[in-house]
């Protein structure tokens, strides 16, 4: 199969079922903004291979998981209203999440004020997939009634908490040190 197919190169591409519509489409915005977040998770993943820590494995396991999962959500922005999806968002997706959040979250200090994206490059990189994240989930209200009875906008919110803590607890892991907000300029 070739990577490459010309078929776009009047600025149109397709939906699942091959509904075509301009590149710049809300839908073709929303899953390619899920598949930035991706990759941005992705990339955080790669800055791991020079670190240990006892729970790295599993933390990985969780987060290929967790990319598994955003794939499919762009699968889901990908399909029109009127077709079947192929694979659907549950709500077990968004509890898995909730409890991976309070896991992580009870073995961290509790925060008093905001903090700065920062710290070792990991934590760094799953803030910036965060707010990614953030955009997929504005893009995906955007199409309204578009998704209609799905789940993908509570799992984007929640995916971006679990992204937050995810940062923070690596933070923690890897000795990075979390920048508080100064209120002072």
């Amino acid at each position: 199969m070739r990577i490459y197919t010309r078929s776009g190169d009047q600025g149109k591409t397709s939906l699942v079922y091959g509904e075509r519509v301009p590149k710049n489409d809300l839908r073709v915005e929303a899953y390619g903004i899920c598949d930035e977040a991706n990759s941005m998770i992705g990339l955080a993943l790669s800055f791991l291979d020079d670190v240990t820590w006892d729970g790295k494995v599993e933390f990985q396991e969780k987060m290929h998981r967790i990319q598994t999962i955003i794939f499919h959500a762009g699968s889901e922005l990908a399909t029109p209203k009127d077709k079947e999806v192929n694979w659907k968002l549950k709500q077990e997706h968004i509890q898995e999440l909730e409890d991976q959040i309070d896991l992580l979250d009870s073995q961290l200090e509790p925060l008093n004020n905001f903090i700065l994206p920062s710290g070792h490059r990991v934590s760094s990189a799953l803030h910036l997939a965060r707010t990614v994240v953030r955009r997929a989930e504005r893009t995906a209200v955007a199409l309204g009634e578009e998704l209609d009875n799905s789940l993908v906008c509570p799992y984007l919110n929640r995916l971006s908490d679990f992204l937050f803590v995810a940062a923070r607890y690596v933070n923690k892991q890897l000795g990075g040190e979390e920048k508080p907000l100064k209120v002072d300029l």
